[in-house]
């Protein structure tokens, strides 16, 4: 039995299913839990999805506001986990994962450690939505307009609007198909990538004065932490983006964003040309893609900082 025939007897079995994603979640993460979330609601499954928090930009995402902050049960049939490379990063909301009879994890991480019963990961794909409707498409699922525009938005959100190396010719394919279905590209992108709230500006001004840039200009260092968001009244990823300001200028190889959490600071890395940052991340237990990676450290930002520049440097010519 191919791994996709497995995924689709596991679907039909289960009476209950809960859907999951990774902390502070993205477009990517969250328009793959809702596609997946519509389409199996669609089908008459018992589905829930749990997302406890996420930012306002995403409150037009078909499903959004199905979402639940925890789940009605205990104990699942089928968990599936979608665009966490780790089941660390499911966070406080693993154990719905563990307790489950069976599980499935969908993502596109190089670094995912295959923690389901099931893994589908194509490492190749810029997204997870991108990966799931290969899945849907395999499987003969409805792509609904309202479907469409939950797959657009992960790819969109993790492709940076189609800008990054990862883009495939396949990718544009899926946003053509999915255009015929009604799906409005440019407003989503709009949305998602283009419009900004007040205090998510000021924000990006408090981390651009802090910007520094060692190591002659090839790498730029900045951070946020819970004053300066208490300060702007911050809401649910407001910081989303900031990491790229770094990358963005001209000379920069590797852009390091800190942003405070309850265990310390959430490390992003952002890289153009030639420094895997998922290696760099992965020495701090983190990971992610060879362009894109994180990792939760301990510490101050200073010391962070000197962390984190020691291991990139490893790699910078």
């Amino acid at each position: 039995m191919s791994t996709l025939d497995e995924i689709s007897s596991e679907i039909n079995k289960a009476g209950s299913i809960v859907i999951l994603t990774h902390r502070d979640p993205d477009g990517d993460a969250i328009g793959t839990a809702l596609a997946l979330y519509n389409a199996l609601k669609d089908q008459g499954r018992n589905v829930e999805v749990i997302i406890p928090e996420y930012s306002r930009v995403f409150d037009e995402v078909p499903g959004i506001d199905e979402v639940l902050k925890e789940g009605s049960q205990e104990e699942y049939d089928l968990a599936i986990s979608v665009d966490a490379a780790t089941i660390k990063m499911l966070n406080g909301w693993a154990t719905y994962f563990e307790n489950a009879k069976k599980t499935i994890v969908i993502d596109h991480h190089s670094s995912n450690t295959m923690f389901g019963d099931i893994n589908y990961v194509d490492p190749i794909s810029p997204a997870a939505a991108q990966v799931l409707y290969g899945i849907m498409r395999a499987l003969d699922w409805n792509i609904t307009e309202e479907i469409g525009t939950d797959l657009m938005t992960g790819i969109i959100t993790d492709t940076g609007g189609f800008q990054y190396s990862g883009v495939s010719q396949e990718t544009f394919e899926i946003a053509a198909d999915l255009m015929k279905l009604g799906v409005n590209v440019a407003k989503i992108y709009k949305k998602v990538l283009a419009t900004h709230s007040i205090t998510s500006f000021k924000l990006k001004v408090i981390a651009q004065d802090r910007l520094e840039f060692l190591e002659d200009g090839k790498i730029a260092f900045t951070y946020i932490t819970n004053a300066d968001e208490k300060k702007v009244n911050a809401e649910t990823g407001d910081y989303e983006g900031i990491v790229n300001e770094g990358r963005n200028i001209e000379g920069v190889e590797v852009s390091i964003f800190l942003h405070e959490i309850e265990e310390g600071y959430k490390a992003s890395l952002r890289s153009n040309n030639y420094v895997n940052v998922s290696e760099v991340c992965a020495a701090f237990g983190g990971g992610g893609h060879i362009r894109a990676a994180g990792a939760t450290i301990e510490g101050e930002p200073e010391e962070i900082k000197e962390k984190i520049v020691a291991e990139v440097k490893k790699q910078l010519k």
